[in-house]
């Protein structure tokens, strides 16, 4: 039996759908087979080797857990281990997944998907070029038109052609508005547009696709501060949500956009993508501690059905138990 394989029980909930599991643990196989066979490879038997710790540090830096993290997990877990007398490698893991569960939900009650308290709800997107933001957003509003929500996209990265070109592709294969500008154009008059349009068709959900040149991040910041302005002369509560977009292959480069979007604007969550396509899958873990950042879903695939709603318990399920 696997190292892990006792945590699927406490992980894994009944209710959960079947696809959604499998989806989560096909998703997460890279990132599990370096993660779970490093763990047990530790040790022949189920001892506590003696340089658990020194081991145990490298596997979770080289996950992209991050050096914050993990030195609280490590300080935490000899802790643990001490005062529980804990003497099985098996033991200590559990109590080691336990940490990087108590971590993340360091706040109760996390809601991950979008509360449609008001209409239009405004959903402000960013991120920098290549992270899948674009393939994102046409995932979200594939989610909410599957539950019966009118949606609408506002093309306001208009400093890139090719943006506005995919987005409208997008908006014919979902038969959903997309609302444009010309290239060049002012980002803060295509949102508005937008708004205003969004608020006269009783939009459920109006999704806007922003510019993310964090090169010029000065530039960025009073960009997004317009467009959060020009929408409030419309819908004064708006924008409700500002997403950003992270490649989970980037690494702790992911952090560090993070940290640098943050201070731009109020980020409410992340959605991490190409989740199935990195062995580390520690990032979402980084940005939760070190940036107090949720998760809101997560990119397990291809499809347009692949974007779930993060969950922390079939994460480090998909992360940690061995089927």
């Amino acid at each position: 039996m696997g190292l892990f394989s006792f945590l699927k029980e406490k992980f894994l909930h009944k209710e959960k759908k079947a696809d959604t599991i499998l989806t989560y643990d096909k998703g997460l196989n890279k990132a599990k087979k370096a993660f779970t066979d490093k763990i047990n490879k530790l040790t022949p038997d189920d001892s506590i080797p003696n340089n658990y710790f020194e081991r145990l540090e490298e596997i979770l830096i080289e996950a992209d857990v991050g050096i914050n993290l993990t030195t609280n997990i490590i300080n935490n877990l000899a802790k643990t281990i001490k005062e529980e007398k804990i003497r099985s490698l098996s033991a200590a893991n559990e109590a080691l997944v336990s940490e990087m569960f108590k971590d993340y939900m360091k706040e109760e009650n996390i809601v991950n998907d979008i509360s449609f308290n008001e209409t239009p709800t405004v959903l402000l997107v960013v991120g920098v070029n290549g992270v899948g933001k674009t393939t994102s957003i046409a995932k979200l509003a594939n989610r909410y038109l599957k539950m019966n929500k009118k949606v609408m996209l506002a093309a306001a990265d208009t400093f890139r052609a090719g943006a506005i070109e995919q987005l409208k592709a997008w908006g014919e294969r979902l038969k959903i508005e997309v609302i444009t500008g010309a290239v060049n154009s002012d980002p803060a008059s295509v949102a508005y547009v937008a708004a205003k349009k969004a608020k006269e068709q009783n939009v459920d959900l109006l999704i806007v696709d922003t510019a993310g040149r964090l090169q010029t991040k000065v530039n960025l910041m009073n960009e997004l501060s317009k467009i959060a302005r020009v929408i409030k002369k419309e819908i004064p509560n708006a924008p409700h949500e500002t997403f950003l977009i992270l490649d989970a292959t980037t690494g702790q480069n992911g952090v560090i956009q993070a940290k640098a979007f943050n201070e731009a604007t109020k980020i409410t969550g992340a959605v991490i993508t190409k989740m199935d396509g990195t062995s580390k899958g520690g990032i979402l873990l980084a940005i939760r501690h070190d940036l107090n950042i949720p998760v809101r879903f997560i990119g397990l695939g291809e499809t347009l059905d692949d974007l779930k709603e993060f969950d922390i318990n079939l994460y480090l399920h998909g992360l940690c138990v061995e089927e």
